[in-house]
């Protein structure tokens, strides 16, 4: 399984992962730290931001979570999209925006065949909204993290003046429901967080 931690929680979890399952051995293991226990279990985890853990201690790990000091998440589904720029750990400045997007018909026909240009219409409405905000908040971050739906979020990042930022992209796709400011909020948390993968013996 794959549970996300804080940075600020990060030695208080591997040292109650030693008290489950026994002494445990730390090293580094293509950038994650990994953890073998003495039952059997173990732990791998990713850094975020995609960095590379240099050294196999719970410090090292905590280090390479120190948020960059210049950027950006942006979250789109066909229902709205949330974009923000940060400095560490600080929202600096951000946009959420919902968009009222229709949902399928069960009509046949052509009232179905208009209902989807209307759907169509309104998503790509959505889409630009995203993009206007994502080129004046984030357009120049030298990070950007990304989340909700793929479509959606790969429709914005085709925007011309996003061109730069969508090779700056890192870290896991953020699975999200339709954002608003606290699935914002949240979303900065989980894209500083440790990725662990645990099997337990």
């Amino acid at each position: 399984m794959d549970v996300l931690v804080p940075a600020a929680r990060i030695e208080r979890w591997v040292a109650n992962f030693e008290d489950r399952h026994g002494a445990t051995t730390l090293e580094v293991r293509d950038g994650r730290l990994h953890g073998d226990a003495a039952d059997g279990s173990w732990f791998s985890a990713q850094a975020p931001f995609d960095r590379r853990v240099d050294g196999a201690e719970t410090g090292a790990l905590v280090h390479t979570c120190v948020p960059p000091e210049d950027w950006g998440v942006l979250l789109v589904r066909k229902g709205g999209f949330a974009v923000a720029r940060l400095t560490g750990e600080t929202i600096v400045e951000s946009k959420v925006g919902q968009r009222h997007v229709q949902g399928r018909t069960k009509a046949g026909g052509q009232s179905q065949q208009r209902f989807a240009r209307r759907r169509d219409n309104q998503a790509r409405a959505a889409y630009e909204a995203a993009a206007d905000h994502a080129a004046r908040i984030v357009a120049d971050v030298a990070i950007l993290v990304v989340g909700g739906d793929h479509t959606a979020v790969g429709e914005v990042l085709e925007d011309r003046r996003l061109r730069t930022v969508a090779a700056h992209v890192v870290g896991e796709f953020l699975p999200v429901p339709d954002p608003r400011r606290s699935v914002l909020e949240d979303a900065v948390v989980a894209a500083s967080s440790v990725r662990i993968t645990v099997e337990n013996a």
